[in-house]
């Protein structure tokens, strides 16, 4: 637990307090709330992250992906946070994860014991599904994590698994754990390919533009972001002068109706 305290007072000395207590706060994303707002940061989103075998895997701990903004205008993240971060929520504490090898370290300090295969299978998804945040821009589509567990000459589990992006670009993560004949996770090692698709630059301003090729290039690449492209749509379309709303609500209508 050296190392996990070590870490945990970096940040602190970066960020603030890294726990929270509040009246206010009834839940852990109050508090993620709370401590964000703590320390000045603005364009962010807070989105939890749970399946039933990141509970099993971590009971009583609540995950959240923080993302701040990207496209089209960045918002600069606090010092010491990055643009997509990992948070957890132990028993009213706050910590943010920045990077796979912060989520390394609290897997080999938190992570209990597995007792079988199934247990060992969990930690594996659980593993996919959080290190996601750390490429997540609000713009990618993530398939169903899948694992295989196998046994150890030594008596331990050995899993392997991958998740793989679907849409808003492509590539995959892919990790193996390695745990000891007492189910205690020693070693991971992770591979990441990921990258973006199509983002938002200035394609909504730029579908009534006067050259053809130009406003179906606009159009095209809003209906290939499809519906995560929602926020960026309902931002121009707050600031745009009526010939324009009526355009970008033409192309939301087509990415509803055709599916994309």
């Amino acid at each position: 637990m050296v190392a996990r305290w070590t870490f945990l007072m970096a940040l602190v000395g970066v960020l603030g307090p890294a726990w929270l207590t509040s009246a206010r706060a009834d839940n852990s994303k109050a508090l993620v709330q709370e401590f964000l707002e703590g320390i000045g940061a603005t364009g962010f989103t807070i989105t939890a992250v749970t399946a039933d075998y990141i509970g099993d895997s971590f009971p009583g701990t609540d995950f959240f992906e923080v993302r701040f903004r990207q496209y089209p205008v960045a918002v600069e993240p606090p010092k010491g946070l990055s643009y997509s971060n990992l948070f957890v929520v132990q028993n009213g504490q706050v910590f943010p994860l920045v990077s796979p090898d912060d989520l390394e370290e609290f897997f080999l300090d938190d992570l209990p014991a597995v007792q079988d295969d199934d247990g060992a299978a969990d930690a594996g998804l659980a593993w996919l599904r959080l290190s996601e945040a750390f490429s997540q821009d609000g713009f990618y589509t993530f398939a169903d994590p899948q694992v295989k567990v196998a046994p150890t000459d030594d008596g331990g589990l050995f899993v392997a698994g991958s998740v793989t992006v679907t849409a808003g670009g492509k590539g995959s993560i892919s990790v193996k754990l390695l745990f000891d004949a007492d189910g205690v996770l020693y070693s991971v090692s992770e591979k990441r390919d990921v990258h973006p698709g199509v983002r938002p630059i200035c394609q909504a301003t730029k579908l009534l533009d006067a050259d053809p090729l130009v406003r179906r290039m606009a159009e095209q690449d809003i209906l290939v972001m499809g519906r995560s492209a929602k926020g960026y749509l309902d931002e121009q379309r707050a600031k745009a002068k009526p010939e324009l709303k009526e355009a970008i609500d033409r192309i939301w209508k087509r990415i509803v109706d055709e599916g994309w």
